[in-house]
């Protein structure tokens, strides 16, 4: 039997261009546990996952990051708290997929660096 080297993923890195800027995102308007902080880096908790916002060391670094879907329980409420906090959304929340009784909804937004991001949601139907 092949032993499971990967256990979760533990931290995920997104690069930013201004940290103050996009600390000031994450933790004021997503609401987001700042962990700490340096002069080039902000870490974040999130539900066992911590989040690195960082100052590209290099120019090789400094391109947009993955898409993160960050799971919420009431998509629209988060959407439109979220829009009252003038934060930017590429769509509203729509139905991506249905799997029995369960709808996988979802919402892409930008952060202040230009990373785009989504939130979803699972519903029972």
């Amino acid at each position: 039997m092949e032993m499971t080297m990967v256990q979760k993923v533990g931290q995920i890195g997104v690069p930013v261009k201004d940290l103050n800027r996009a600390l000031d995102f994450y933790k004021e308007k997503l609401g987001l546990s700042l962990l700490f902080n340096t002069d080039s880096m902000a870490f974040f908790e999130c539900n066992g996952l911590r989040l690195m916002l960082s100052l590209p060391e290099k120019d090789e670094f400094a391109h947009s990051s993955s898409v993160i879907y960050f799971h919420v329980t009431n998509i629209k409420d988060t959407y439109e708290h979220l829009v009252a906090k003038e934060v930017i959304f590429i769509d509203e929340p729509h139905v991506v997929a249905k799997m029995g009784q369960t709808e996988t909804w979802m919402v892409f937004f930008k952060d202040t660096e230009d990373n785009t991001h989504a939130f979803m949601s699972e519903v029972q139907v």
